[in-house]
């Protein structure tokens, strides 16, 4: 499919499309190396700002890969778009995060059933009292049964999205820790919301970088490189939601 509306950060390139389900991890670069990894014949539908997209083959079903930026009005504006104006049926977020529950590890693979924000962006929708934004059930599931099948090390719950990376008030990393929550990163009460909205699936997986509480951390190339276990995770995911949606 090509461009059906006038979009404001995106155009997809003639003879090119975006499929039902897109990965999307922050970084465009990461973009690339995902599609370059795991895609068979990646093509490149989107480089508008620097903002990588591709869609190519895993396990015999087309899925895309495009960047979203950093923070939730990047990724709200991004995922709006794709849900809006390209056909895109689901969402899942692949992304890095620090990690703050007792029990979560640098490596470990989080799986976001819900994400508490410090965001105003989620009350601009006007639905009166708090919105609790959470992932699709079924793709959550699925990401679950997927991971125990590859023996990986998931943790499942809430998540912090937070609007800032160097939060002025050091003490909230320990209020975070007492609400139970497993990690904090930055995007995911956004997608969650916009698929509310836009009656679609999004889900978010993460592996730990680094630990708040921790002395634990990856380097910024490890960042990079080493997420395969979740990157893989994801992808069968992916696959399985694309081939239910038909």
């Amino acid at each position: 499919m090509g461009n059906v509306s006038p979009s404001a950060c995106m155009e997809v390139k003639d003879g090119t499309h975006v499929a039902k389900v897109v990965l999307m991890p922050g970084d465009p670069l990461r973009a690339k190396y995902v599609a370059e990894t795991y895609l068979q014949n990646p093509v490149l539908f989107n480089d508008v700002r620097g903002m990588l997209g591709y869609t190519g083959i895993y396990d015999g079903v087309e899925v895309s890969v495009m960047g979203s930026g950093m923070g939730i009005p990047s990724i709200t504006l991004y995922s709006h778009e794709l849900f809006t104006f390209y056909g895109v049926e689901g969402i899942i977020r692949i992304g890095s995060a620090g990690g703050v529950g007792d029990n979560v590890n640098v490596r470990d693979v989080v799986v976001a059933m819900s994400a508490s924000t410090n965001s105003a962006a989620p009350s601009r929708y006007g639905l009166p009292g708090t919105i609790a934004p959470t992932a699709d059930w079924g793709m959550l599931r699925d990401a679950v049964r997927i991971a125990d099948e590859m023996g990986v090390r998931t943790s499942v719950g809430s998540v912090y999205s937070s609007d800032f990376f160097y939060y002025p008030d050091p003490a909230v990393a320990e209020k975070e820790k007492e609400a139970g929550l497993l990690a904090v990163e930055m995007e995911s009460a956004g997608l969650y919301t916009e698929a509310m909205y836009a009656h679609k699936k999004a889900l978010a997986l993460f592996t730990i970088s680094d630990h708040l509480f921790k002395p634990e951390h990856l380097s910024p190339e490890e960042i990079k490189t080493s997420f395969h276990e979740m990157m893989e995770i994801a992808l069968k995911t992916a696959a399985d939601t694309v081939r239910k949606l038909g």
